[in-house]
Protein backbone atom coordinates (compact mmCIF):
# COMPACT_ATOMS: atom_id res chain seq x y z
CA UNK A 1 0.00 0.00 0.00
CA UNK A 2 1.81 3.12 -1.20
CA UNK A 3 -0.72 5.32 0.59
CA UNK A 4 1.24 4.85 3.84
CA UNK A 5 4.38 6.31 2.25
CA UNK A 6 2.32 9.15 0.77
CA UNK A 7 0.73 9.84 4.17
CA UNK A 8 4.19 10.07 5.75
CA UNK A 9 5.25 12.56 3.07
CA UNK A 10 2.08 14.62 3.59
CA UNK A 11 2.74 14.66 7.33
CA UNK A 12 6.28 15.91 6.70
CA UNK A 13 4.90 18.74 4.53
CA UNK A 14 2.36 19.63 7.25
CA UNK A 15 4.99 19.56 10.02
CA UNK A 16 7.39 21.70 7.97
CA UNK A 17 4.64 24.25 7.33
CA UNK A 18 3.62 24.27 10.99
CA UNK A 19 7.21 24.83 12.12
CA UNK A 20 7.79 27.55 9.49
CA UNK A 21 4.55 29.39 10.37
CA UNK A 22 4.69 28.83 14.13
CA UNK A 23 1.47 26.79 14.24
CA UNK A 24 0.69 24.90 17.42
CA UNK A 25 -1.88 22.51 16.04
CA UNK A 26 -3.28 21.66 12.60
CA UNK A 27 -7.01 20.95 12.85
CA UNK A 28 -7.77 20.32 9.17
CA UNK A 29 -6.03 19.85 5.87
CA UNK A 30 -7.25 19.72 2.31
CA UNK A 31 -5.60 17.29 -0.07
CA UNK A 32 -6.11 17.63 -3.81
CA UNK A 33 -6.01 14.16 -5.35
CA UNK A 34 -6.27 13.66 -9.09
CA UNK A 35 -8.70 11.09 -10.42
CA UNK A 36 -5.83 9.53 -12.42
CA UNK A 37 -3.25 9.62 -9.60
CA UNK A 38 -3.65 5.95 -8.59
CA UNK A 39 -4.17 7.08 -4.99
CA UNK A 40 -7.09 5.65 -3.03
CA UNK A 41 -8.43 8.66 -1.06
CA UNK A 42 -9.98 6.70 1.82
CA UNK A 43 -6.83 4.59 2.26
CA UNK A 44 -4.73 7.78 2.31
CA UNK A 45 -7.05 9.34 4.90
CA UNK A 46 -6.78 6.23 7.10
CA UNK A 47 -2.98 6.13 6.77
CA UNK A 48 -2.64 9.83 7.54
CA UNK A 49 -4.66 9.46 10.73
CA UNK A 50 -2.33 6.63 11.76
CA UNK A 51 0.97 8.43 11.08
CA UNK A 52 -0.20 11.77 12.50
CA UNK A 53 -1.31 10.43 15.89
CA UNK A 54 1.67 11.89 17.84
CA UNK A 55 2.22 15.02 15.78
CA UNK A 56 1.05 18.60 15.35
CA UNK A 57 -1.70 17.15 13.09
CA UNK A 58 -3.06 14.57 15.55
CA UNK A 59 -6.82 14.31 15.07
CA UNK A 60 -6.82 16.68 12.11
CA UNK A 61 -9.76 16.46 9.71
CA UNK A 62 -8.64 15.38 6.24
CA UNK A 63 -10.71 16.79 3.40
CA UNK A 64 -10.25 15.33 -0.07
CA UNK A 65 -10.64 17.59 -3.10
CA UNK A 66 -10.98 15.54 -6.29
CA UNK A 67 -9.29 16.78 -9.46
CA UNK A 68 -10.84 15.49 -12.69
CA UNK A 69 -8.85 13.51 -15.21
CA UNK A 70 -8.16 15.20 -18.54
CA UNK A 71 -6.34 14.36 -21.74
CA UNK A 72 -5.59 15.61 -25.23
CA UNK A 73 -6.83 13.30 -27.96
CA UNK A 74 -4.47 13.22 -30.92
CA UNK A 75 -7.21 11.70 -33.12
CA UNK A 76 -9.81 14.39 -32.37
CA UNK A 77 -7.28 17.16 -31.76
CA UNK A 78 -9.36 18.14 -28.75
CA UNK A 79 -9.23 18.15 -24.95
CA UNK A 80 -11.35 15.41 -23.35
CA UNK A 81 -12.37 14.27 -19.90
CA UNK A 82 -10.75 11.00 -18.86
CA UNK A 83 -12.25 8.83 -16.11
CA UNK A 84 -9.41 6.30 -15.83
CA UNK A 85 -5.97 5.63 -17.26
CA UNK A 86 -6.28 3.30 -20.25
CA UNK A 87 -9.79 4.44 -21.15
CA UNK A 88 -10.44 5.39 -24.78
CA UNK A 89 -11.33 8.87 -25.95
CA UNK A 90 -14.98 9.52 -25.07
CA UNK A 91 -15.45 11.30 -28.43
CA UNK A 92 -13.83 9.01 -31.01
CA UNK A 93 -12.99 5.82 -29.12
CA UNK A 94 -9.29 6.16 -29.97
CA UNK A 95 -6.40 5.48 -27.63
CA UNK A 96 -3.92 8.13 -28.79
CA UNK A 97 -4.33 10.24 -25.66
CA UNK A 98 -1.88 12.40 -23.75
CA UNK A 99 -2.87 12.90 -20.12
CA UNK A 100 -2.96 16.60 -19.24
CA UNK A 101 -4.57 16.63 -15.79
CA UNK A 102 -5.76 14.58 -12.89
CA UNK A 103 -2.47 12.91 -11.90
CA UNK A 104 -1.53 15.37 -9.16
CA UNK A 105 -1.63 15.08 -5.41
CA UNK A 106 -0.87 18.08 -3.22
CA UNK A 107 -1.56 19.66 0.12
CA UNK A 108 -3.90 22.44 -0.88
CA UNK A 109 -4.65 24.15 2.44
CA UNK A 110 -4.17 23.88 6.20
CA UNK A 111 -6.35 25.11 9.03
CA UNK A 112 -4.54 25.61 12.31
CA UNK A 113 -4.80 27.17 15.73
Amino acid sequence: MHEMALAEEVLQIVQDAARREGLRRVVALWLEIGQLSCVEPEALRFCFEAVACDSVAAGARVEIVAAAGAAWCNECAAPVALAALGDPCPLCGGYRLRVTGGTQMRVQQLEAV
